[in-house]
């Protein structure tokens, strides 16, 4: 889907761009597949602030979306692609022949009438979701689960697809977006295709306003304070950061450092990291 790009009329207007949702063929939201998404502006159950930057911004509900797809060999018809403004990806509403509607991920190349299934003899084509062990090898998918029956977490952002290497001892082999190789029990679940919306990559904020309506305010750059707010802070004109590395303003490394445990339990399924090690 192409992105819009404005005429220079003002400064802001000149590198905005937007998407291009003509493809969109529902506007409204499924009543009954809403619910109410609370803004924490970044604070925790203590009230706080934990994430920075963070408040504001439009009020917006969550669609249900499911992430699972074990209703086995029922055919769902796509009744709509749509907007969803908690993530980058469209999403598209299905009715299976029994009545029930659902929102999923809508993968890209899908339409409105297209009829899709989930089950291990489902066919391979975009929207249908089959266990990794009846999926063929080098198929590209996304919406992956990471353990069998507890719903997709990897490859779900717009644009996005992991592919299958090989399957071997009960386990998966696959190359996810960021290029890091890793093992899947076999018996997880995962959807044909690619994630819609590429071009969300492309777009261009324009102005600050507009990331203020997205919840995100306003960031100060560490240099720019005095030394007793950052370290980072203080010094004659532009100075150097003054350390072997940048730092947070409580003093821990950032930017680069390593924070991942060295004994976490899932390091043996990585078999290559995104980092090349």
């Amino acid at each position: 889907m192409p992105t819009i790009n404005f005429k220079p009329t003002t400064a802001s207007r000149r590198n905005m761009s937007v998407m291009d949702h003509s493809m969109l063929t529902k506007k409204t939201p499924e009543k009954s597949l809403l619910a109410t998404r609370k803004n924490k502006s970044g604070r925790n159950s203590y009230g706080r602030i934990t994430v920075r930057h963070r408040g504001g911004g439009n009020r917006k509900k969550y669609r249900i979306i499911d992430f699972k797809r074990r209703k086995f060999d029922e055919p769902a018809k796509v009744m709509g692609i749509e907007y969803d403004p908690n993530r980058s990806a469209f999403i598209a509403l299905i009715e299976y022949s029994d009545g029930e509607k659902s929102y999923i991920i809508a993968p890209e190349g899908i339409k409105t009438g297209d009829t899709i299934v989930s089950g291990t003899s489902a066919d391979i084509k975009p929207g249908n979701a089959l266990p990794l062990e009846n999926i063929p090898v080098g198929t590209f998918i996304h919406n992956v689960e990471l353990y069998p029956g507890k719903g997709a977490q990897m490859a779900r952002a717009a644009g996005i697809m992991a592919q299958l290497m090989a399957k071997e001892n009960g386990m998966a082999l696959l190359r996810l977006p960021s290029g890091e190789l890793r093992n899947v029990p076999i018996g997880c679940m995962a959807t044909i295709g690619q994630v819609s919306n590429i071009d969300h990559e492309n777009l261009k904020i324009g102005k600050a306003g507009r990331k203020r309506h997205m919840g995100w305010r306003p960031t100060v750059r560490g240099s720019a304070m005095n030394p007793n707010d950052h370290p980072h802070g203080g010094g004659e004109g532009k100075a150097p950061i003054g350390r072997s590395g940048p730092v947070t303003p409580w003093g821990k490394p950032a930017l680069g450092y390593k924070t991942r445990s060295r004994h976490n339990h899932s390091n043996k399924y990585i078999v290559k990291r995104r980092n090349g090690k």
